[in-house]
């Protein structure tokens, strides 16, 4: 298991607010390895988390190669990115937001041209969820079944909707929240990095409010854990990391049959600007 602990400040021209972030990510009871990788930004405020798609050639090295081209392409481009080569996105998204967008697009590109490039790497894929804060400002977007939840005023939310089989079938009214659990075919994505050249990548922008706790994860721990008892954890916690080794432990209790990841963002207000960094793991930084 690997974790870091962070706290950030958000620049000084943004409203003045910190956030700590915690990160725990474990390969479960069954898998022989973690397909599972993570990185965060300081310089970007930016939050990553890819799942490599189980059963898939080398979903380790998609994963990986997800993480790293992201945090890649916005220390490349910037807040604004790269709009060339682009004509799908939503006029009304911030520039921090679109950046997310195209380096999630970039990193669809490397993870097809690898597959293609090396006959070992041959169909592999990943999910993704990507997190950007800036002043009381949040960017979101996500690619798979890989998810962002939003506690607030002791209410969990999900914010992404997963791009899987069944849950498409649940939206369409053709199958029940527990029948959806209980499919065999839960693994089942129809949207997912690196399997076509192109990939639709769903964004999203939100309010963020002092004491507003952000959730990102796999679906190590939504398959194991049930949101109620995902809230109750993430509510009694006494702090970030807590709450994040205390997923994955409840995660692994319930039998582990999934690598599992997941990274707990906590907003608070600060009437400083400051910065202070608690112990961290550099292999996850950048």
């Amino acid at each position: 298991m690997s974790s870091i602990t962070q706290t950030l400040s958000f620049p000084a021209n943004a409203k003045q607010r910190r956030c700590e972030v915690a990160a725990f990510s474990d390969k479960g009871r069954v898998r022989p390895i973690n397909e599972d990788s993570y990185r965060i930004s300081r310089e970007h405020n930016v939050f990553v988390l890819s799942d490599g798609l189980g059963g898939a050639a080398k979903g380790e090295v998609a994963s990986a190669i997800a993480v790293e081209t992201v945090i890649a392409a916005l220390n490349e481009n910037g807040i604004a990115g790269d709009a060339s080569g682009n004509g799908n996105e939503k006029n009304e998204l911030s520039g921090e937001t679109q950046s997310l967008v195209h380096a999630i697009k970039r990193a669809n590109q490397k993870i097809h041209e690898e597959g293609i490039r090396d006959p070992a790497c041959h169909g592999m894929g990943a999910t993704i969820v990507a997190a950007r804060i800036r002043g009381n400002r949040l960017s979101l977007v996500h690619v798979g079944d890989s998810r962002a939840y939003l506690l607030r005023s002791e209410r969990l939310e999900q914010l992404t909707a997963d791009h899987s089989l069944v849950a498409e079938q649940v939206r369409r009214g053709l199958m029940t929240i527990e029948q959806a659990a209980a499919s065999e075919l839960q693994s089942v994505l129809t949207r997912a990095l690196g399997t076509e050249e192109n990939v639709e990548v769903d964004a999203d922008e939100i309010e963020l409010f002092p004491r507003d706790c952000l959730l990102l994860c796999s679906d190590g721990l939504t398959r194991m854990v049930p949101e109620t008892e995902i809230a109750m954890i993430l509510l009694e916690a006494p702090d970030v990391a807590s709450a994040a080794e205390r997923l994955v432990n409840r995660a692994n209790e319930y039998g582990g049959l999934d690598n599992v990841t997941v990274m707990v963002i906590r907003v608070h207000k600060s009437r400083k600007w400051f910065s202070k960094i608690v112990p961290w793991f550099s292999a996850n930084l950048t």
